[in-house]
């Protein structure tokens, strides 16, 4: 490849990657005081291994988009349920290389807005060899 090219495909590269949307983090001076520990405690420790936190992560970004918003008129139900932290999350090994992804509203969340009607589930199949939705099925 000649040297100009190659030089014009990494800037392209390069400004798609800082180009995506970062994740948000407190300021410098904020999370100065704020200590990780260096082992997590037993109490309430779940392990999720990558596999299973990969499909949950593709199902959900189908599911609820991160950068989908919510209309300006929007009823607090609606402000709750566009929250990913509304949801609760399953998942099971499937058949051979596929994850099954179950999401669903918390039992608790939204209830400060009125009873849940029209929520919204799904259940994924997600293929775990080549990072794809299968299927969805609405209840």
């Amino acid at each position: 490849m000649k040297p100009h090219i190659l030089f014009v495909t990494c800037l392209t590269f390069l400004g798609c990657a800082t180009s995506q949307r970062s994740i948000p983090h407190v300021a410098a001076e904020e999370a100065a005081w704020f200590k990780v520990p260096a082992t997590l405690p037993d109490t309430g420790r779940q392990t999720i291994p990558g596999v299973v936190a990969t499909a949950i992560q593709l199902a959900m970004d189908d599911f609820l988009p991160r950068d989908l918003g919510t209309p300006k008129d929007a009823g607090p139900q609606a402000l709750c349920l566009a929250q990913r932290q509304s949801y609760d999350v399953e998942a099971a090994p499937g058949p051979e290389g596929v994850v099954w992804v179950s999401i669903h509203p918390s039992p608790g969340a939204c209830r400060q807005s009125g009873p849940l009607l029209d929520t919204g589930s799904a259940t994924y199949a997600v293929d775990v060899q080549q990072w794809r939705i299968l299927a969805v099925q609405h209840p």
